[in-house]
């Protein structure tokens, strides 16, 4: 078992306040996922799961159990950092069996779990090897599994990646979705990478200034953000911002006299729009025709993709997204549009209002 709570959860530092009245529900075998903005509080939130820091306010439980004034010895929890903090004199196999050995457990059942990690992990024919003969993906493998030999309530990783290379980190990424699979046992994650987050977690806590913006799956985070914040820090490269200067029932006046018709009469009546939100993907480029005539001022070409920054006059500078897109280039007068049936409508409090069609599909 390992369902984690956060019940009402703060933590002050003197007169700072970094974590503001978290409530949070973490499933038993749940992969989560804590982002947000350096300085938001996500690795304070994840230490205090731990107990490496004391909460303010607020209960932590473990499978209901209040844990907020327990050691994080006593926790049944087991967390993987970002160093590998290994030793260097010891080998593979004394690393990943210290702890074990620390608890006083029989050598014959440390032998086994560490037997059961390494093959858990591939790290068979490298367990008489010492740290400095290791590569950076193999030397977190070994402080994972450290963390396995624990049979933990739950793994708590704090940005273990960030050490690695860019190959490393998606050879890794796969591990520990193979990991989670076999283990089936819950884990949290923070990390600053949206890859990371999007590709590998069953739901996302997205903070911001010690608040849990919105917490939820990858893909409704990424779908139908709940504000502002969540709309622009998910997605890179980040969603498109237009100011609204004024509205009909179902049509947005913007700025430069631009007027754009939306489907789906979005509620304005009550909720006044403040600023209209495009996703890359959501815009297409053309020589030919389309809504809003501008220059391509700057083309990033990734292969598969092509993000080109389009200047509109009077409206805005745009980021479209073209997959295999070759044929437009830097200087090129084109023309953008939006997907109106993908647009995003925020009122002035910087909360999203919901289309008509949206809100049947919520109350369905």
């Amino acid at each position: 078992m390992g369902r984690i709570v956060l019940d009402h959860v703060s933590k002050h530092f003197g007169e700072l306040q970094v974590l503001k009245d978290i409530c949070l529900e973490i499933e038993d075998g749940e992969f989560v996922f804590f982002v947000g903005p350096s300085g938001c509080g996500k690795s304070t939130l994840l230490r205090s799961i731990t107990g490496l820091e004391d909460i303010t306010s607020g209960q932590v439980l473990i499978d209901g159990e209040d844990v907020s004034d327990l050691p994080p010895s006593e926790r049944g929890l087991a967390m993987v950092f970002q160093s590998y903090a290994l030793f260097p004199h010891i080998t593979v196999r004394d690393n990943i069996a210290f702890g074990l050995k620390i608890a006083k457990i029989p050598k014959a059942e440390i032998d086994a779990k560490v037997a059961e990690a390494a093959r858990i992990l591939s790290l068979e024919e490298l367990l008489d090897r010492k740290p400095a003969a290791l590569s950076g993906g193999q030397r977190q493998r070994v402080a994972i599994g450290r963390a396995i030999v624990r049979d933990p309530k739950a793994f708590l990783f704090d940005e273990p990646l960030s050490n690695l290379d860019a190959a490393l980190r998606v050879q890794m990424r796969v591990e520990l979705i193979g990991l989670r699979k076999s283990l089936q046992t819950t884990m949290v994650y923070v990390t600053h990478d949206q890859i990371e987050a999007m590709t590998m977690a069953d739901r996302i806590a997205v903070l911001n200034a010690g608040q849990v913006e919105q917490y939820d799956t990858p893909l409704e985070l990424y779908d139908h953000p709940e504000n502002l914040f969540v709309a622009t820090f998910i997605g890179s490269p980040k969603m498109n911002i237009l100011d609204i200067e004024g509205h009909d029932p179902s049509t947005l006046n913007l700025a430069g006299g631009q007027v754009l018709d939306l489907p789906g009469s979005p509620g304005f009546q009550e909720q006044r729009p403040a600023c209209l939100g495009i996703r890359p993907e959501h815009m297409t480029c053309s020589k030919n025709t389309g809504l809003w005539e501008g220059e391509v001022v700057l083309e990033e070409q990734l292969g598969s993709d092509a993000f080109l920054y389009v200047d509109v006059p009077g409206l805005s500078r745009f980021t479209v997204r073209g997959v295999g897109q070759r044929g437009i280039r830097e200087g090129d007068k084109v023309h953008v549009t939006p997907d109106t049936e993908h647009c995003h409508v925020f009122d002035r409090d910087g909360r999203r209002i919901e289309t008509v069609d949206r809100a049947a599909d919520v109350d369905a």
